[in-house]
């Protein structure tokens, strides 16, 4: 295989070893039970990485995902149960009534950042703390419960052993890559992230695409709310808590290049298993908690460092 081709598939090959590695220090990792545990965990992930994956390639960064995802559960939960607390027969409009939602959240960060020339990693991350107030604003830091059996049976009803959440999960990863390969839109995000000067002499609206492309990634961000809601049956100002280091380290480490234009959401797909997948590893091979996060971050530089190719790259800023 050559050097190109082992690092097209790095990302892979990493994910591969990781799981012969935790198998061989422990049979039951590969159990179908511990398979379906790893995916039910990585499903609201999934979601976030995918979504922040959007606009990392364009060349910008997103760090409002926490603060998304806490306000878009916690106003999901307080809508679902205005709407009846069932999802039949009114309660399934709060699914896409805060899909839309959490679009417009991410337009407005898209405008924060655009119209007002602020950076998009301050700009985001201020609008991120904002749906963090606003989240505990509105629920004067209560818990938020669902309790309907119906909706939660995205966690409960089981098909070949997985949650219907994961096949969920799964159709938006093709909506996500639909969207990247075969529209204008996914185009152009590439077009900015390879160079936004020559992706405006080619006619591309610029400031356009990049508040569309935080619209999109907000859209993203209140599905993995909502997988987030089915899986505890709650919400609060703290769902969101952990999506940002998840989501961004996901993407990077499966080779989604934080300058812009190089990777995609097959190499988000790979690393939030990466990352799920040590994190799994650690405690079916019962490594003391204390050492889990210190460990972790130890494996995740050492999968960017093999799936990454640094010599794309003249300088890491």
């Amino acid at each position: 295989m050559s050097r190109e081709n082992i690092i097209r598939w790095a990302a892979l090959l990493v994910l591969l070893a990781l799981i012969a590695l935790f198998t061989a220090l422990n049979p039951a990792f590969l159990s179908q039970r511990n398979l379906a545990r790893i995916a039910i965990a990585a499903a609201p992930a999934m979601m976030v990485a995918l979504g922040v994956t959007f606009v990392i390639v364009m060349g910008s960064i997103d760090l409002s995902m926490e603060g998304a995802v806490s306000l878009a559960a916690v106003l999901f939960c307080l809508l679902f149960v205005k709407l009846g607390g069932a999802l039949l027969p009114w309660g399934w409009l709060a699914v896409p009534v805060i899909v839309l939602f959490g679009a417009f959240y991410g337009m407005l960060t898209g405008l924060v950042h655009v119209r007002l020339k602020i950076p998009s990693f301050m700009a985001s991350l201020a609008m991120g703390f904002v749906g963090t107030g606003a989240a505990v604003m509105i629920t004067g830091g209560e818990i938020v419960r669902i309790s309907d059996s119906t909706f939660r049976m995205l966690l409960t009803w089981r098909i070949l052993g997985y949650p219907l959440m994961v096949y969920v999960a799964i159709a938006c990863i093709f909506i996500a890559l639909f969207i990247q390969k075969h529209t204008v839109l996914g185009r152009n995000f590439y077009a900015i992230g390879g160079g936004e000067e020559l992706a405006h002499a080619s006619g591309v609206n610029v400031r356009a695409v990049r508040i569309a492309g935080f619209a999109l990634a907000g859209a993203f961000y209140a599905i993995g709310a909502i997988f987030q809601v089915a899986k505890l049956g709650q919400a609060e100002a703290a769902t969101g808590a952990n999506f940002m280091f998840v989501s961004i380290t996901s993407v990077v480490v499966g080779g989604v290049a934080l300058w812009g234009g190089v990777g995609g959401v097959w190499n988000a797909v790979v690393g939030v298993l990466i990352v799920n997948v040590i994190a799994n590893g650690m405690v079916v091979i019962g490594l003391p908690n204390f050492l889990q996060d210190g460990v972790l971050g130890v494996l995740v530089i050492l999968a960017v460092v093999l799936a990454t190719d640094r010599r794309a790259v003249a300088f890491v800023k």
